[in-house]
């Protein structure tokens, strides 16, 4: 008998997105999410001749956003009823976090919808606004 490992998760690492420009994405990011820009390029996995990815670590979580910049990239806007992606959700440590992020969004003039609170299925409120690249990003409390 194998000795039983804990594969269970400890958060998450980073989110890797393809964007249509690169720079434009990534003065998005840093400026939205206060991320830092490392002097490093990842090439893509099993891909390494098609693009690479910029690394943004968020310094209060510790997440890391890859934004990857792909020969393949038709530069058409994202479209979560396709195949792959549907949207980014962040957890936030209440109600109070999702008014300051909204305060945020203001400030940088990032359009979003506002907190909305939900009851139904469960009781949760959220905030979602999309990035340059039309890709929904959601920051949410469980209440």
């Amino acid at each position: 008998m194998s000795e039983f490992i804990d594969a269970s998760f400890s958060g998450v690492h980073h989110v890797s997105l393809t964007v249509t420009d690169l720079e434009a994405s990534i003065a998005w990011y840093q400026r939205v999410f206060r991320t830092e820009r490392l002097d490093i390029t990842i090439p893509h996995y099993g891909r390494e001749e098609t693009g690479y990815a910029v690394l943004l670590p968020e310094p209060r979580s510790g997440l890391i956003f890859g934004l990857h910049t792909n020969i393949g990239n038709g530069g058409e806007p994202f479209d979560e009823a396709r195949t792959g992606l549907d949207h980014v959700s962040f957890g936030v440590a209440g109600r109070a976090a999702l008014l300051a992020w909204t305060e945020w969004l203001d400030e940088l003039g990032v359009p979003h919808t506002g907190v909305v609170d939900e009851t139904q299925p469960i009781s949760y409120s959220t905030v979602v606004f999309r990035d340059p690249d039309n890709i929904q990003l959601e920051l949410i409390a469980m209440n």
